[in-house]
């Protein structure tokens, strides 16, 4: 387990330099860049903050974005709670580790025990090889000089479809959380057309707000379109 821990801390962490880089193009320096992946460390969040404030965007829709990708990194908290049973200074500890890997894994166990210690371990691993990629990417940017030069600047996106293609690959859900931490199987044929659904409904908000709206604001408003497929299901469904 402590090995598959490693592994995953590896794998993910090297996502890292991409932030870096697109961090730097987005015009802050590599010590904001390191404070970001140390303070905030969730990927997705970091990534929308860097892309909207590199597309001219307000520091209030740069973190308004974030936010709402992060929120559900406080569902993973709330599951994980009586599993961890952590006090004080180790609750808020354990707060800022709380993402997808670490919450997979510790689920995937047989017994609380081995779900602390895989929490534990692939919170730190991945924590651990985020942030030294973080700064390796960000060095890296700035010794290269304008970003743009080298195509840099396209990291963000690149980054979030690198996130997206697997999601809407998915064919079968893992009967399990244990399923999940192998890799095993994604999402059930029936629901599978779900995320695309939402993806696709999120592209047209968004590409039909950019011409008309601030930088950051498509973002925001495309994700509405989780609400729109969430009460259009429903709707199919009556006789």
């Amino acid at each position: 387990m402590i090995r598959d821990a490693v592994g995953v801390g590896v794998a993910v962490g090297g996502y890292g330099v991409a932030f870096g880089a697109a961090s730097i193009s987005a015009g802050f320096s590599p010590a904001q860049t390191s404070v970001s992946s140390l303070l905030t460390f969730t990927g997705g969040t970091q990534f929308a903050i860097a892309g909207v404030i590199a597309g001219g965007g307000t520091a209030a829709a740069a973190l308004g974005s974030g936010y709402l990708l992060g929120a559900r990194n406080t569902l993973y908290a709330l599951r994980l709670k009586p599993v961890l049973g952590v006090r004080g200074w180790r609750r808020a500890v354990g707060a800022l580790v709380t993402i997808d890997e670490s919450t997979a894994m510790a689920l995937g166990q047989a017994n609380p025990g081995l779900s602390r210690l895989a929490f534990w371990w692939t919170a730190g691993a991945v924590y651990f090889f985020w942030n030294l990629a973080t700064v390796l990417g960000a060095l890296g940017a700035q010794a290269l000089g304008d970003p743009r030069r080298f195509g840099l600047d396209a990291a963000v996106p690149a980054a979030f479809l690198a996130l997206l293609a697997p999601r809407l690959r998915a064919r079968a859900v893992p009967d399990n959380a244990r399923d999940v931490s192998r890799g095993a199987g994604a999402v059930p044929r029936q629901t599978a057309a779900v995320p695309r659904r939402v993806a696709l409904v999120g592209a047209i908000i968004a590409v039909a707000l950019i011409p008309v709206t601030p930088p950051g604001v498509p973002v925001l408003a495309a994700c509405l379109s989780l609400a729109v497929v969430i009460d259009i299901r429903p709707l199919r469904r009556r006789p």
